[in-house]
């Protein structure tokens, strides 16, 4: 795996360059930069999609002969980079890492040829119905039933913790088409419209303040069975191999770095009171440094990954490293951030910020408009609380330590 720049990527990098001054907008860019969850607004999403759609480069890491570009690990890499470093706002992982994967993997040709294509020019907005509030890290618990009901499938039931369903038009479901002895086996991969009738959704407030998370409630929904991806009571083995497109289908490093440089601009500037600067503080110049170092290490771990998708492979066990690693550094630098900007962290004023949804029963002070403190503080509280789930989405890092065990050091 050569991971040096040779004439072919700068050509490339530069267009990259090229096409982010032409699209990236100074308004995307500012979203880019006040972003207080891993998921944008839905509008600023959209927007971007359908910029990066028309360019061929929404869904890169896809074959090519379903959209996907034919391109070198190290490119693959170049545009995750250059998309952070400009302050690119991300996509919505749920149709073009989750779902698309799972249906190039495990779709049938009529599946395929109809979701696709709507998944990469953004006609379809996906959630994911996996948790239930008694079937989180346990997934194999779950209850939500689908009854055989012919030529269809009744379902009942609930799902919790769903992303952006009070946007998405479609999701794609676990549910329980029979009882097993072993719970993984009569598990089915259903696909769902969520314009069908019996389905409910109801928000569900971070401690951000913000509304991306969800519950849904399924009543007597009837859905095709044409709509099952793979077979009927086989649902599990699909869902874990898109659990390693979520858990390490993407580059973490880049968006890290972005940030710690962020983070290190902050403890270089001289304070305007006496002068004096945060990065010369030994104990802090330590976490800097030492946050950089993890990052590296992270970085290397996902040029193995890329390497392995490039060749056509899933990403194995070592998905279950980049999630833990990634959700777990992120945390890190969501705590020097705060301690970064010390006081200014205090006023919550999501007003100043772009949050991944809208922010029930906030109106800021009259009198009180205007943002306090300099703008690189405006979104670090609300940061920081967003990302205390970064370690229990995506299945928990204690689950992942224990899949690392059990896969990799046959414990």
């Amino acid at each position: 795996m050569d991971l040096s720049l040779n004439a072919k990527d700068t050509a490339f990098r530069d267009e990259v360059r090229r096409f982010l001054d032409d699209k990236l907008t100074p308004e995307l860019r500012a979203v880019g930069k006040l972003m207080t969850s891993v998921y944008a607004d839905y509008e600023t999403t959209m927007g971007w999609h359908r910029a990066l759609f028309e360019k061929g480069w929404v869904a890169p890491a896809w074959p090519v002969e379903y959209g996907g570009c034919d391109w070198s690990v190290s490119q693959h890499y170049i545009f995750a980079s250059e998309l952070s470093g400009a302050g690119a706002p991300s996509l919505s992982p749920m149709g073009l890492g989750m779902c698309g994967p799972v249906l190039i993997g495990y779709g049938t040709p009529e599946q395929k040829s109809f979701y696709l294509p709507r998944i990469l020019n953004g006609e379809d907005f996906w959630c994911q119905g996996y948790s239930e509030p008694g079937s989180g890290s346990d997934l194999a618990s779950l209850q939500m039933s689908a009854v055989d009901k012919g030529d269809h499938f009744l379902c009942n039931g609930q799902k919790i913790w769903t992303t952006h369903a009070n946007y998405a038009n479609r999701i794609f479901n676990l549910v329980r088409t029979s009882k097993e002895d072993i719970r993984q086996r009569g598990i089915t991969f259903l696909l769902i419209d969520m314009d069908t009738p019996g389905i409910k959704v109801e928000p569900l407030v971070m401690l951000s303040g913000e509304h991306i998370q969800n519950q849904i409630f399924f009543t007597d929904v009837k859905v095709p069975k044409a709509n099952v991806v793979g077979k009927v009571g086989e649902g599990w083995t699909v869902a874990k191999y898109l659990m390693q497109f979520e858990r390490g289908g993407h580059a973490y490093a880049p968006g890290l770095t972005t940030r710690l440089n962020r983070i290190r601009a902050i403890a270089t500037a001289e304070r305007a009171s006496d002068g004096a600067r945060l990065i010369d503080e030994p104990e802090v110049a330590a976490k800097i440094a030492s946050a950089a170092v993890e990052i590296s290490g992270l970085e290397f771990t996902e040029h193995r990954i890329m390497s392995a998708l490039s060749n056509g492979d899933a990403p194995g066990a070592e998905s279950s490293l980049l999630k833990t690693r990634g959700t777990e550094i992120s945390q890190l630098l969501t705590e020097l951030a705060l301690e970064a900007v010390a006081y200014y962290a205090l006023p919550f004023q999501p007003h100043a910020t772009r949050p991944g949804g809208p922010v029930p029963g906030f109106t800021p002070p009259k009198g009180n408009e205007a943002p306090v403190g300099p703008q690189h503080s405006w979104p670090v509280t609300a940061k920081y609380l967003n990302d205390r789930a970064g370690s229990i989405y995506a299945g928990t890092n204690e689950i992942q330590r224990n899949i690392m065990a059990k896969a990799v050091l046959g414990l």
